[in-house]
């Protein structure tokens, strides 16, 4: 099981920004910015059992990435908790690196290894045996549809099998939970829909899925949770049934709008 409580990030702002954000009128400034603090998180909590997929909703700049990223332990939360099974994430960020697989925008691939070379670096780097590693390999492929590829180097392959290949890497080692950020966008309907039937495999599982999407058809199609942030804070956090009936349209699209409206987001 996954929790998140009451999650913080600050980042210090730049003279330069400083600067800028001084000639913007007083309605055109994110409401977050204080002094020389851009608060990015404010306060988000959310929990994703075992087995449920938990789609994370927000408009841009919600706030979204930046929870993602300190669940992953690639950013240190200002405050709040982050517990997986019981032990807590923040405390000790590197143990609990090795439990967690977290796809981001920037998750890559050394371009002259092919596929397979990539997977298995990944894997040897967590430790995994050879025996191992290769039935992980064999599952992980079959499930992603990477076979017909796996032996060509990454430099060759189209947007949607490096998504694919990278979607593998990061769970190669079998992680407790999986986080992905966006993991869909800007791929052929092909790739998106081998990558959705992925995520719908672990569902009944004992992993947690969590991830980020702007295209609402996925939440409704695989989500048993929506959380959704915005200007930093967890403004919904619930099943997704429980979403529907935010309104009496029970449309995801006009709950989002909304939400956000309602809120003066995007």
């Amino acid at each position: 099981m996954l929790e998140v409580k009451n999650l913080k990030k600050r980042f210090r702002l730049d003279n330069k920004t400083l600067r800028e954000n001084k000639k913007k009128l007083v309605g055109h400034r994110d409401e977050r910015e204080q002094g020389h603090w851009f608060n990015a998180v404010q306060d988000v909590s959310f929990s994703c059992e075992a087995g449920e997929v938990l789609g994370l909703l927000g408009p841009n700049g919600a706030g979204k990435t930046t929870s993602l990223r300190m669940l992953s332990t690639a950013l240190q939360p200002t405050s709040g908790k982050i517990v997986i099974n019981g032990e807590d994430v923040v405390a000790t960020p590197l143990a609990m690196r090795k439990q967690i697989g977290f796809l981001s925008g920037t998750t890559s691939l050394y371009h002259r290894l092919t596929v397979r070379e990539n997977v298995s670096y990944f894997g040897k780097l967590h430790g995994m045996s050879d025996s191992a590693l290769k039935l992980a390999i064999d599952d992980v492929f079959e499930l992603l549809d990477i076979h017909s590829f796996a032996d060509k180097k990454a430099d060759a392959l189209s947007t949607g099998m490096k998504q694919r290949a990278n979607i593998a890497r990061t769970v190669i080692h079998q992680p407790e939970v999986i986080v992905l950020d966006e993991p869909t966008t800007g791929l052929d309907v092909i790739s998106a829909k081998t990558i959705l039937e992925f995520i719908r495999s672990y569902k009944g599982s004992n992993v947690p899925v969590i991830f980020s999407t702007h295209h609402l058809h996925e939440v409704e199609k695989l989500c048993d949770r929506v959380v959704l942030i915005n200007q930093g804070v967890t403004q919904f956090n619930g099943s997704l049934e429980a979403f529907r009936q935010l309104d009496d349209s029970h449309n995801l699209y006009d709950i989002f709008v909304k939400l956000v409206d309602d809120k003066g987001g995007a």
